[in-house]
């Protein structure tokens, strides 16, 4: 039965109440739907999963492009989704406010704004800028009714600066600046995520696992997470086999990795109920 968008948002902040769900991360209508099909309760897009599949790199996706993406996921399915929103592709918290206004009206249950600046010379933003910009993205969520979740990203583990300290200082200050729930990707260690939990309650935690971990979702639960997301990580494992099968026959003139392939059968009886 079709949820409306007020549905998927009430029940997108009902999973971040209690409990631990896992939020995994679609790039296109088909994985969107075999996802919900799965039975999770959550989507997120994937900036690098969508730039990927339009032969971009991550990050190189024009506002407008990320737009229609997301209005494609919100109206493929039923489940709630968190858009990665990346910066608020703006150049100034002015900015950010109108991107994310833009992004609410998609339809989408929740946003991300990171506070990466892509300067390779100062990678992280000056951390008032970067809480500027939430509250920017606070007020135009406020103003279009206040449904929509709002998710504080810090990237220093993700840009090379592995520092616990400046990023529970981070994640604290964009939980003041009204994100509703904290991201810091790149957390690996029991200590780190503990640390961050910990810092930043009673507001909800979402934890990257974009590769093999010895954490499974019961783990990662017991640690006080309330959210687990993969961003690309499934969109590079479709990648993997095909470029496992594609380098096969190209180099060696085999075709032994279709023994793994998914069977055309099971795949259009899927979407021929989903359709």
């Amino acid at each position: 039965m079709s949820s409306t968008v007020k549905e998927k948002r009430a029940a997108f902040k009902a999973l971040h109440e209690q409990g631990c769900f896992v939020i995994p991360n679609p790039w296109d209508v088909g994985s969107a739907k075999m996802l919900q099909g799965l039975g999770f309760k959550a989507l997120a897009s994937t900036s690098s999963g969508y730039a990927w599949s339009s032969g971009c790199a991550d990050g190189a996706m024009s506002r407008d492009s990320v737009l229609a993406h997301l209005r494609t996921l919100v109206a493929a399915t039923d489940l709630p989704v968190n858009a990665d929103f990346e910066s608020g592709y703006a150049a100034d918290p002015e900015g950010v406010a109108i991107s994310v206004r833009m992004a609410i009206d998609t339809g989408v249950a929740g946003l991300s704004i990171e506070d990466a600046s892509g300067d390779p010379a100062m990678p992280v933003r000056d951390i008032s800028d970067a809480v500027d910009r939430l509250r920017a993205a606070r007020r135009a969520i406020d103003d279009a009714g206040g449904d929509t979740l709002l998710v504080g990203r810090a990237e220093n583990f993700l840009l090379g600066r592995p520092d616990l300290t400046d990023t529970i200082a981070r994640l604290k200050a964009y939980a003041q600046a009204g994100a509703d729930c904290l991201y810091a990707p790149g957390l690996h260690t029991r200590e780190q995520i503990l640390a961050v939990v910990a810092a930043v309650a009673p507001k909800p935690v979402n934890l990257l696992i974009g590769g093999a971990t010895a954490f499974n979702v019961q783990d990662v639960a017991a640690m006080g997470v309330r959210r687990i997301s993969v961003g690309g990580a499934l969109a590079r494992t479709a990648w993997a086999g095909f470029l496992q099968a594609a380098q096969e026959i190209a180099e060696q003139g085999e075709f032994k990795a279709f023994a793994h392939a998914a069977s055309g059968q099971t795949l259009n009886q899927f979407f021929q109920k989903k359709g």
